[in-house]
Order: C-alpha cells, then structure tokens, then sequence
C-alpha cells in the first residue's frame, strides 16, 4: 500500500518499540541536579486525512507515546498528539501534548522525500509555540523545543532537545531525550490504542 500523500510522514506509520536503548538527560528534583535515566519506549502513528482547512489540505498521523524507566510499568513520560504533513507549503508539525500540563506545536520546512527532518518550537511564537500551565511558568519554563528525526526502513531515531528556565534558581538547564526505535507493526489503523502500555 502506498502513503505518498504523507510526505516525509509516511515511514512513520506503524508501530515502533524500543529497548532500554532511549538516554534521558534532565534535572531530578529528588536529587537536586542533573542525571541520566535510560529508557525503554512504544510509540504508534496512525494516518489519516486529507484534513481540509479551507484551501490547505492536510494529512497526519495520530500519535502516542510511552516511555519507561528501567523495570516500571508506570509510564515516565507520555504524549498524545498529531504530527501532519502540509505538502502545498511544504511544512512538517507535531502538535503533542504531555499529561504535566503542556502543549508544543514544533514544525519546520521539509522536503517530501526526506528521510531526516528539524522541527522547532519556541516560548512565544505565534506561529510554532509552547504553552505550561501556571506552576510550570513559574517553575520551570519551556521557552524552546528542538527535534531532529531520522526514518529509514524499520529504523526511526529521534534527538530532542527542551530548553528550561529554573526560575528559583535562574538556571536554564538543556532537557535532552534520544532513542532508535525499530517497526513492529506497519498497519496505517494500529496504534498504541491497541497495545497494552507495559
């Protein structure tokens, strides 16, 4: 089956799992200080469209994300979102939400054959943006999200980076996530929805 209408989307769709090969470098608050956490990780992307938004016609990806530290069935991160395809203005975005209490919409121009892709995202951009709610704008502000991502065959890797403002201590700290996750499912009407989350 062909997926030409999403673009550089198209490989996503399916199902992808990894081991503890997922590298999480963020600030512990029960240690007060930077440190590393591998992870293990689910991710599913389901197509769907074409979404029509006047004259633009989109298509996207349903998407879900799960992440586990070692030897926890308790998430300890997830997403819920769409990443979509603008082919006409040749624009990528992801558009996720975390259960913390904040929203990204991160896009950047890509070509429809391309294999690896950028997406941004900045505090105060009306266009490609991120919102917090309350006590993680005084606490712990987001003002940046970079994303580089690589699809090849069964292999999708990812190399992520939030920028955080620590407002008590003025610190910014680099909130960095990366992994390569391999296909387990190539179905465009599977996804996380159907897969049990341990």
């Amino acid at each position: 089956m062909s997926y030409e209408e999403w673009g550089p989307l198209a490989n996503l769709i399916g199902t992808w799992e990894s081991g503890l090969t997922g590298l999480d470098i963020s600030f512990h608050n029960d240690i007060g200080e930077m440190a590393t956490t591998p992870y293990s990780e689910k991710s599913s992307f389901v197509g769907f469209g074409p979404v029509d938004n006047g004259v633009q016609v989109l298509y996207g990806l349903d998407y879900r994300r799960a992440v586990f530290a070692e030897g926890s069935e308790k998430p300890l991160h997830m997403e819920v979102g769409y990443w979509m395809w603008d082919a006409v203005e040749r624009q990528v975005f992801r558009c996720f939400n975390i259960p913390r209490g904040q929203a990204v919409m991160a896009g950047g121009t890509v070509q429809p054959g391309s294999s690896s892709f950028r997406l941004q995202a900045e505090l105060g951009s009306k266009c490609y943006g991120i919102l917090s709610n309350h006590y993680l704008e005084k606490v712990a502000r987001a003002t940046r999200f970079d994303v580089t991502v690589m699809v090849e065959n069964s292999s999708f890797s990812y190399d992520e980076t939030t920028t955080v403002d620590y407002m008590m201590s003025s610190t910014v700290i680099l909130h960095t996530d990366r992994n390569t996750l391999t296909r387990v499912n190539s179905s465009a009407e599977t996804g996380l929805r159907d897969v049990a989350l341990r």
